[in-house]
Order: structure tokens, then C-alpha cells, then sequence
């Protein structure tokens, strides 16, 4: 009786474990909130069945503004391939919108409430790239030619 009791426990225990498996982009949202810049939070499982693009960056950042126009036309290309871009800091939100404004960029701009380090982002510009099930797929740091024929096919056959 107490064997059936243990491997029972055991069995619940396993199979309770293994069906409560979280993403790497679950794990993120556990990690810190997303606000964009009306202060409203993003939730990311909104974002389910999508190929997410988290880029994070920082005003101040040169090589981070250096990208960001590659980064849009790789945005517009891959927007019918089911990309979602999101450029994130974690500067105040007044910060990010005068930036947005100053520069001209269109981009789903956000704010992590949680500094870049408790993220584990320690240089910028550093961009997590998740497939459709919310896998890490990817981790670029640096800046890079996003617009570049390379990088492009690249992300297409995700």
C-alpha cells in the first residue's frame, strides 16, 4: 500500500510538472512587465502563434539608433511572415516618447519594468528572437544590417 501511495504521489508530482512547461517568452513575462507608452501593459501571450522580436536598447545607445532603420525595413518585411517587432528600454516611458518623437521612429516601443540586468541584458543593443511556440530561437548582441539579404532569410525559414 504505501509503494501504490508513493508511486502514485510520484506520478502526479511528473506528469503535473510536465504539463506546466513555460516558454522562454512565458519565462520573460514572469520576469518583468511591459508597458508601452501610454503606460498600459503588454500582455506577450497576446502575442501567441507570432514570431516575436525583442530588441533592447537604450537612448543613449549609438550603435542601438545606428540599426534601428534596418530594423524597420526587417519589421515591414517580415510582418507578413507573422514577426512582431517590440523595441524595449528600460528608461522612463517620458524618455522613450520624447526619443520616438525627437527621431521619427515608428516602432512598438516599451518600457521593462525591471532593469536590463535583472533580465540578463548587460549590452546593447541585445535582441531575443522566439518562434511561434515562444522558444528562444536566437540571441543577437550587437548591432547588425537587419535589412541584410542574410539575416532576412534567416528569419523567414523560422
Amino acid at each position: 500500500m504505501k509503494k501504490i501511495a508513493i508511486f502514485s504521489l510520484y506520478f502526479l508530482l511528473t506528469w503535473g510538472c510536465n504539463n506546466n512547461k513555460v516558454s522562454e517568452l512565458e519565462s520573460l513575462q514572469l520576469k518583468t512587465s511591459f508597458l508601452d507608452l501610454s503606460e498600459n501593459k503588454l500582455d506577450l501571450s497576446e502575442l501567441k502563434n507570432r514570431k516575436i522580436v525583442i530588441n533592447y536598447w537604450a537612448t543613449w545607445c549609438a550603435p542601438c539608433i545606428k540599426e534601428m532603420p534596418s530594423l524597420k525595413i526587417a519589421e515591414e518585411i517580415l510582418e507578413e511572415y507573422g514577426f512582431t517587432f517590440l523595441l524595449v528600454s528600460d528608461e522612463s516611458i517620458n524618455k522613450i516618447s520624447n526619443f520616438k518623437d525627437e527621431m521619427n521612429f515608428k516602432f512598438n516601443f516599451l518600457k521593462s519594468t525591471n532593469s536590463f540586468e535583472k533580465l540578463g541584458v548587460y549590452a546593447m543593443p541585445t535582441s531575443f528572437i522566439f518562434d511561434e511556440n515562444g522558444s528562444l530561437v536566437e540571441t543577437i548582441i550587437g548591432a547588425i544590417e537587419w535589412d541584410s539579404e542574410e539575416i532576412i532569410t534567416k528569419l523567414k525559414m523560422l
